[in-house]
């Protein structure tokens, strides 16, 4: 076979007649920016002056030059993994291709119009704007895009997202950018070749356990002739052959495999991430004619949803265990997605795994992910919760665009399915609870907009989509793999039932009282539902990142440039709001950026703590979110040049496989809770110490506990009052430890009034470097209780831990891990430099 990837790019406007140099993959927006043409879109308010790009055409151009040998092929394809979005495809001269999709790969044959020589490629790219206003004015009625930015786009309430099978992100979300682009966004190459082919290679895993794994071999052969000869299936220790006579066309081979005493692949927490490579050849008297490779993970995912006492069950079982997921949702890395290296897939990827997480749920209105994504999931035991690129919006039911989502659908089911990570497909976010067909009142109130006509056509072109067309792929081509038609909801009955507009005892939630409704932190304990799919507080980037994007000047709270780089609307008030109510008042804006750090990770380790305490009832929490596609204020818990929040910190802690988690009432009891996630018993001690602010000891008690096996409980009770012992509740910290076998296991801190009541000592926090660790090692000591303890370097890289409190006496060890640009594990121990040390106390009033 031969191949030969499309370079030497040029692109112009199709209004003007001089051409650019161009990258591919890319797309509009960087190669302008690459040619000077725009300044940087995420600086200041650029975003807002570059809205006319999407409203132009643009053509893309490459010559290859080809020797006779592709003319002797039987085939030639010309291939394109991604085209963003209506694009016209011509070869010298010719039209071959009118691409309508930005989520499939695009083949057509071209044999009949390549010369040998040179060949001119020229792709016409229409303006995404400009192609689907017709539908919206022969709709005659606009359909909810809640997201969609149009008046920043010019477009006034004309909101076209919804027409494009395109990333949905792209024009414009609550933390996101309004860039709405176009161009060649994945590999474009030529591909010829003569005899049979091997298209796709599934492995079926039928029925996996730990004594035997039953698998089919799926093998898509394209013939170009009648072809006779041999299929063999390879691993490393095992093959198996299949005589075969193949009649001309694509055709299916299938070929049942069997291994003995399999290694599973388990999800980062539960075992290793175990895989096989499988590859298919076809042989003729002993030469190898064509093959084909996958690499995958032998193991058995499952949707659990059992009725019990509380409703109906939601969680996921791995190989027979169930598994409480613990994760967050991704949004894409970046605006511009050709712009995301491995390395910061890696980054991201290294992250969760850091953070003690084992899933991640792809967002419905991002794209379905590049290729490295799922292989580092795979790789490193994260399970995806796999969402279809729709999110919080109501889409046309025309049979042109169902036929253009079954093509995206069959095409990112099939590309996807060898990967063990994948663990749920689910259809939507959010809308089945945004519409509420069956609630008159309920949902986001678009329905008061629609007549009784109208909204019955509405409900029925969701239905076809996401009940009965997505539905259908998944069960046809994804192994086995559940799916879920939207997510938040609570049945799939056609009923009022079906809609998960509040917090019950039944399917998946996504909780946003506190944030969107201004509900208290203590709301987390009360709306909990069978598995948290979505939650989540905003904050700030640290300094060095908010500089990114404004210049000093601009450093205040509705600043201009602050709001460019808030789309929530209400967001950065939000942030003081609560501030407000739960901390002390930060001294200047710099420390407001700390603070709100400060307050998002408290919000989401209230919501953590109260999720993994309701186990078994509660199965899963994922917050809102993992990461950032440009600068700014979100609730990312690493911002978008990959540098960690609080927020991740206090994840990392959060999500450990043994928590401890203690409620400290003044007015009422203190209770210590323990989750474990082991697969074991844990036996220890619980110690408990109290202090006050500068390190004396004023009580402490101790005793053994003894928990089963994946578990949740309160493992000790006692009045405050009993343990205070007349100390002054605003003045003291508890120290609650779990050992085991001498090793500290688990810990919690405990105030026993709120952070905004409390006078906070100005404590004296020092670090030094240990002996011997060639900068890598620090302790780190205070004079007096310090709150949220910052380590700071110019060198980017993690600590080990970092934002944790301090008691005096009682120092602390961190080390420290270089993020370092490379094609294998990206955080590495490595020296940090200068590195500062400060706490709450140096940012408030």
């Amino acid at each position: 076979m031969l191949e030969l990837k499309l370079k030497d790019w040029q692109f112009r406007a199709c209004d003007e007649s001089r051409w650019y140099p161009a990258i591919v993959p890319g797309n509009v927006h960087t190669d302008l920016l690459r040619n000077e043409l725009i300044p940087d879109p995420f600086f200041g308010t650029n975003e807002h002056d570059l809205q006319w790009i999407d409203k132009k055409d643009w053509e893309y151009e490459t010559v290859l030059s080809l020797p006779p040998a592709w003319q002797e092929q039987e085939r030639v394809e010309l291939s394109f993994d991604g085209l963003d979005t209506y694009a016209d495809v011509y070869v010298n001269g010719t039209q071959v291709l009118s691409a309508d999709n930005m989520f499939r790969a695009w083949s057509v044959p071209v044999k009949d119009v390549l010369q040998a020589g040179d060949n001119k490629i020229r792709i016409r790219f229409r303006s995404p704007v400009n192609e689907d206003l017709p539908k919206l004015e022969a709709l005659g009625y606009s359909l909810p895009a809640a997201n969609d930015q149009s008046e920043l786009g010019g477009l006034g309430d004309r909101r076209v997202s919804v027409f494009a099978r395109k990333a949905p992100y792209h024009y414009g979300w609550d933390w996101g950018p309004r860039f709405v682009t176009s161009g060649i966004w994945r590999e474009a190459r030529l591909e010829a070749w003569s005899g049979p082919r091997i298209t796709d290679l599934f492995i079926r895993q039928n029925e996996i356990s730990s004594e035997k794994a039953r698998l089919t071999a799926v093998v898509e052969v394209d013939v170009t002739a009648d072809w006779q000869g041999t299929l063999e299936i390879r691993t490393e220790e095992l093959n198996w052959k299949k005589e075969l006579t193949l009649n001309s066309g694509i055709q299916t081979v299938e070929v049942e495999l069997e291994i003995s005493e399999p290694r599973l692949w388990w999800c980062n927490g539960l075992g290793s991430p175990e895989r096989y490579a499988f590859e298919a050849s076809l042989k003729q008297d002993a030469k190898e004619i064509a093959a084909r490779s996958v690499t995958t993970g032998l193991r058995s995912i499952k949707l659990i949803r059992e009725k019990d006492e509380a409703g109906v069950s939601f969680r996921f079982e791995l190989n027979g265990v169930s598994v409480f997921a613990k994760g967050a949702n991704h949004i894409p890395n970046d605006s511009f997605i050709p712009d995301v290296t491995e390395a910061r897939y890696r980054r991201e990827i290294e992250s969760a795994v850091r953070s003690n997480m084992n899933m991640l749920r792809i967002w419905g209105g991002g794209f379905y992910e590049e290729n490295i994504f799922y292989e580092l999931c795979d790789e490193h035991g994260i399970l995806v919760w796999q969402d279809f690129m729709f999110a919080c919006s109501m889409y046309p039911g025309d049979e042109d665009f169902l036929q253009s989502i079954k093509g995206e659908a069959e095409y990112n089911v099939v590309r996807l399915r060898n990967h063990p990570c994948i663990a749920l497909w689910c259809g939507n976010n959010e809308i089945d609870s945004a519409w509420a067909h069956y609630v008159e009142d309920g949902g986001w109130g678009w329905k008061k907009d629609y007549t009784l006509e109208q909204r019955e056509k509405i409900w029925a072109d969701y239905e076809a989509i996401f009940h009965d067309l997505l539905l259908e792929v998944v069960e046809r081509l994804g192994g086995g793999i559940d799916y879920w038609p939207s997510s938040p909801i609570r049945e799939v009955t056609g009923d009022q039932r079906q809609h998960a507009t509040t917090v019950t005892g039944e399917g998946d939630i996504h909780y946003w009282g506190v944030w969107h409704a201004v509900e208290p932190f203590s709301n987390y304990n009360e709306r909990v539902g069978r598995f948290m799919s979505e939650y989540g507080f905003q904050s700030f980037p640290e300094l060095s990142s908010v500089l990114k994007y404004a210049d000093r000047d601009q450093l205040e709270l509705e600043s201009k440039v602050m709001l460019a780089h808030q789309k929530n609307g209400q967001g950065n008030r939000l942030i003081k709001q609560y501030m407000d109510q739960y901390l002390p008042e930060p001294k200047d804006f710099i420390s407001f950026l700390y603070m709100s750090q400060v307050l998002q990770a408290e919000a989401i380790q209230t919501a953590i703590e109260a999720h993994r305490k309701r186990k078994p009832y509660c199965m899963g929490t994922l917050y809102w979110q993992m990461n950032d596609c440009w600068p700014v204020a979100s609730w990312a818990g690493i911002d978008y040049y990959g540098r960690w929040k609080s927020l991740q910190y206090t994840v990392r802690r959060g999500f450990a496989e043994v928590i401890l988690s203690v409620d400290s009432d003044v007015n009422g009891e203190i209770k210590v809770h323990a989750v474990s996630d082991r697969q074991s018993p844990v036996q220890g001690e619980l110690k408990l110490a109290l202090y006050d602010f500068n390190g004396e000891l004023l009580a402490s008690r101790a005793q053994s506990i003894a928990m089963p096996a994946d578990s949740a409980r309160v493992i000790f009770t006692l009045p405050v009052s009993d343990l205070l012992g007349g100390a002054d509740p605003k003045s003291v910290i508890l120290l609650a430890t779990l050992e085991e076998n001498g090793a500290e296991i688990a810990k919690a801190h405990a105030y026993f009034a709120p952070g905004r009541d409390i006078s906070w000592p100005k404590a004296s926090v020092t670090i030094r470097e240990e002996a011997g660790s060639e900068g890598t090692r620090y302790i780190v000591e205070t004079t007096a209780v310090a709150r949220q303890v910052r380590l700071h370097t110019e060198t980017e890289g993690v600590f080990s831990d970092n934002y944790f409190d301090l008691i005096p006496g009682l120092p602390v060890t961190v080390e420290f891990y270089r993020s370092e640009e490379s094609d294998g594990p990206i955080y590495r121990p490595g020296t940090a430099g200068e590195v500062t040390v400060t706490s709450m106390c140096d940012y408030i009033v």
